[in-house]
């Protein structure tokens, strides 16, 4: 099975402000916004929404492919995707451009505030369909250059090609139009919660309505876990509980590594779903997207003790 996952590739600049936010942004004067933030230092790491997802998959034994554009800066991110086995081919340089950049601020109560540079992601990836055989492939739509988005969802439509729609980060940049017409065939729309309650206000539909235009809906709870919406009904997934909790960023991209995973390998939509909430648990033990890592074994070994 051909798993293409198309979105961004970043360089994540990752910062921890040791308080709240909500204690130094005043309400009434949120018109007027202008406050600093100190924080605790800053790493850098490997990102980007394609990357991420990738990373996952490979660690659930899939071989990736992505589909994104990167800056002449792309040295050292080729360099990690090589040791880790995963492959550059349907990568494209963008010469003049500095790779996309994130620059994510995380309270101690896991709020964050992210800034983010596009760079090569302005450029499409260039994606060549014909490469591949339409029945044995799936494509993750993920947040990246809008304009691979609707064209990526258009032609997976056009071919019959299974995707996942997974708007994220990039719903403000949407029409209702091109909004609806992308989850519109689905085989499942993928949000956050507050992601899902965007998409809700920008094209007038209600839940219901919402439904019937991908083959299911997951929406990613934080730890609340994740809920898995379908004509039939819902289905709730709880988190897996770990040790610690180190840092949540890229949790939800594991999670659809895993999800994904599953799925290509005949799963149903609930033991997918499973797999992902699994895969996530490993991802917010360690600081940073890409840092995680287990074993089939680990792997097994925690989806058997959390009782999913």
């Amino acid at each position: 099975m051909n798993i293409i996952v198309s979105g961004s590739l970043a360089y994540d600049r990752i910062m921890n402000f040791p308080g709240r936010f909500s204690e130094h942004i005043l309400p009434e004067k949120i018109h007027v916004l202008n406050v600093c933030f100190q924080v605790d230092g800053v790493k850098e790491k490997f990102g980007g929404t394609a990357g991420n997802i990738a990373y996952s998959l490979k660690l659930m034994g899939e071989k990736p492919l992505i589909s994104a554009a990167i800056g002449y800066d792309y040295h050292r991110y080729f360099e990690w995707l090589s040791r880790n086995g995963i492959s550059t081919e349907g990568i494209r340089v963008v010469e003049d451009e500095l790779t996309a950049g994130a620059y994510i601020t995380t309270d101690k109560t896991d709020n964050q505030i992210t800034g983010f540079n596009p760079g090569a992601m302005k450029h499409s990836s260039c994606l060549d369909f014909d490469k591949f055989d339409t029945k044995e492939t799936l494509v993750i739509v993920s947040p990246g250059n809008l304009g691979d988005m609707i064209d990526y969802s258009r032609v997976c439509k056009e071919r019959g090609i299974d995707y996942i729609f997974d708007p994220g980060q990039s719903l403000p940049m949407w029409g209702a139009k091109d909004l609806v017409s992308s989850i519109e065939g689905a085989r499942i729309l993928i949000v956050n919660d507050y992601e899902l309650d965007l998409i809700l206000n920008k094209t007038g539909l209600n839940k219901k309505e919402l439904l019937k235009l991908p083959k299911g809906i997951i929406t990613t709870l934080g730890e609340h876990g994740s809920r898995i919406s379908i004509p039939d009904g819902e289905i709730g997934i709880p988190v897996v509980k770990t040790s610690k909790v180190t840092d949540p960023t890229g949790a939800g991209d594991s999670y659809r590594g895993g999800l994904i995973s599953g799925l290509v390998s005949g799963k149903d939509i609930e033991q997918c779903a499973r797999l992902g909430s699994v895969c996530a648990s490993f991802a917010v033990e360690c600081y940073g997207t890409q840092e995680y890592s287990f074993t089939a074994e680990e792997f097994d070994q925690r989806l058997r003790g959390s009782g999913l």
